[in-house]
C-alpha cells in the first residue's frame, strides 16, 4: 500500500495579515518532511471562493513550489477543475509542473462542487458533467500532437501546437475524482485513477475495488486516446499520536473538515467575506455524527491505525491518503503526526507493495476473478446536498430546468399581484 498527504487549506477564522502566508509555508515544510520521510505522494486540491474551507485556487503554484524543496514525492492534482479552466491553459500548467518535478505529476480532474463555485466562471452545474467530458477530449491530445484543433459544444478553437510538452510521455498518469458509487463505475470504465473523496469503510472499500476493476476489465470505454492507469486512493482522516486519547483529542480539524464540506453542499455562499463555520462548528462537534467520523478516520495510536489500515489492505486498496491539514490543526502537530506514521506504521505496508503488485497483475491479466459484491448499501456520497447529488446528469438537468420553471411561474404570479 501506497500513502499520501492531502491539502485542502484550511483556514478557519479569525485571520491575521499573515495567516494565509504562513498556512502555505507551513505546508510546503509539511510535504518537505513528508519526502523525506517516504511517503508517495502530496495531493492539492483546487476549490474557489470557499471561504475557511479551502484556500487553495491555485494548485500548480503551490506545488511548482514544492517540486523545488522535494526529490521523490509524486505530485498530484487531487484535482484541477476542468469545467472553470480553459483546455489550453490545463494543458500547460500541467506539463510546465511536469518538467519543473522532473515527471512526477499526477493529473487529478474533476468538475467542480456546486453553483458557489462553478457560477462565477459562467458554468452551470447542470451542464458540468457534459463540460467535463469535452474537455478530457481536448486536453489529453494536446500533450503529444504538434498541432491540434477541436470543435466542440463548449470549446472551439483552432489548430495550434500548445507548449511545452509534459516530461512523463505520453502525460502524467490520469485519475477523477469519485465521491460516489456512480463516479467509481465511471472511472473503471474510463480507465482513469479513482481519487475517492467518500470517507468509506472496510467493507465499502472491498465493494468499491471490486466493482472498480470489474468495469475496467469488462466495460472500458475510454473517453479518448490516452493510456490506462487502475489505481484506487481514498482519503481518510488522518491524526496520529502516541494514545488514541491523545489522537482524538488533536484531530478536531477533522470533523470540522466534515462541517465545512456540508455547510456548502447544504447552503452555499450567502454572505462572501463574512463567514463564521468555525464558530458555526462549535455547536455540531458534540454531535453524533461528529463524532461517528472520527470513529471512522485514521485517528489514533499507531496500533490503532495499524489494525484500520490492515482491513484497507485486505480490501486492495492501492493508496490511502491522508488528510491531516484541516481545521486548526497546529503545524507541530500535523509534523509529528506524520513522523510517528512513518516511523511506526508505514513501512509494515510498504514492504507488502511487492505482493499488492502482484495481485494487481494476476486482476488485470485476467487469473484472478473479483466476485461483483453488491454496492447498493455503500452507494454514499461525499457532498451533504442530498437533493442534487443523488441525481444523475440527465436527472439533474430535468431537475434544475423544473426548478427554473418554478421560479419564472412565482414570478408571473408575483407581477401580476402587483398589478
Amino acid at each position: 500500500m501506497k500513502f499520501g498527504i492531502f491539502y485542502e487549506h484550511q483556514l478557519p477564522r479569525p485571520w491575521k495579515d499573515d495567516s494565509e502566508y504562513n498556512l502555505l509555508q507551513n505546508s510546503l515544510t509539511q510535504i518537505e518532511l513528508a519526502d523525506k520521510l517516504g511517503y508517495d505522494y502530496a495531493w492539492m486540491v483546487e476549490h474557489h471562493f470557499l471561504e475557511e474551507y479551502s484556500h487553495a485556487s491555485s494548485p500548480e503554484t503551490f506545488l511548482g513550489a514544492a517540486s523545488q524543496r522535494t526529490e521523490n514525492i509524486r505530485l498530484g492534482y487531487g484535482i484541477i477543475q476542468l469545467t472553470t479552466n480553459q483546455p489550453h491553459r490545463v494543458a500547460e500548467k500541467v506539463s510546465t509542473l511536469d518538467l519543473l518535478s522532473g515527471g512526477r505529476v499526477e493529473f487529478g480532474m474533476g468538475e467542480g462542487a456546486g453553483p458557489a463555485e462553478l457560477h462565477p466562471f459562467g458554468t452551470q452545474v447542470r451542464s458540468k458533467r457534459d463540460r467535463w467530458l469535452e474537455a478530457v477530449q481536448a486536453i489529453i491530445p494536446m500533450f503529444t500532437k504538434e498541432d491540434w484543433e477541436f470543435h466542440g459544444e463548449f470549446h472551439d478553437f483552432p489548430a495550434r501546437s500548445v507548449l511545452p510538452k509534459p516530461f512523463q510521455k505520453p502525460h502524467p498518469p490520469l485519475w477523477v475524482a469519485c465521491s460516489n458509487i456512480q463516479t467509481i463505475t465511471l472511472a473503471g470504465q474510463w480507465g482513469m485513477g479513482a481519487l475517492g473523496f467518500t470517507f468509506v469503510s472496510p467493507d465499502a472499500a472491498t465493494a468499491w475495488v471490486n466493482h472498480y476493476y470489474n468495469n475496467l476489465l469488462n466495460n472500458r470505454q475510454l473517453i479518448t486516446e490516452y493510456p490506462v492507469n487502475p489505481n484506487v486512493a481514498m482519503v481518510s482522516g488522518f491524526m496520529c499520536a502516541d494514545t488514541d486519547e491523545e489522537a482524538i483529542e488533536k484531530a478536531a480539524g477533522w470533523t470540522f473538515f466534515i462541517f465545512a464540506l456540508s455547510h456548502y453542499g447544504r447552503a452555499g455562499i450567502d454572505a462572501p467575506g463574512k463567514s463564521d463555520l468555525w464558530n458555526l462548528y462549535q455547536d455540531w462537534r458534540k454531535s453524533e455524527k461528529a463524532q461517528d467520523a472520527l470513529k471512522a478516520g485514521l485517528i489514533g495510536s499507531p496500533a490503532t491505525i495499524r489494525d484500520k489500515l490492515r482491513q484497507y489492505e485486505a480490501a486492495h486498496v492501492d493508496q490511502v491518503i491522508l488528510l491531516n491539514q484541516a481545521g486548526k490543526t497546529s503545524h507541530q502537530d500535523i509534523c509529528d503526526s506524520l513522523q510517528l506514521f512513518a516511523d511506526e506504521v508505514m513501512p509494515e505496508f510498504h514492504a507488502r507493495e511487492p505482493e499488492h503488485q502482484a495481485w494487481k497483475e494476476q486482476v488485470m491479466g485476467g487469473t484472478v476473478k473479483l466476485d461483483d459484491l453488491d454496492t447498493q448499501p455503500y452507494d454514499i456520497f461525499s457532498h451533504q446536498n442530498e437533493d442534487i447529488v443523488r441525481l444523475s446528469p440527465d436527472e439533474l438537468k430535468a431537475h434544475m430546468a423544473a426548478k427554473e420553471a418554478a421560479q419564472r411561474e412565482a414570478a408571473k404570479v408575483a407581477d401580476g399581484a402587483a398589478d
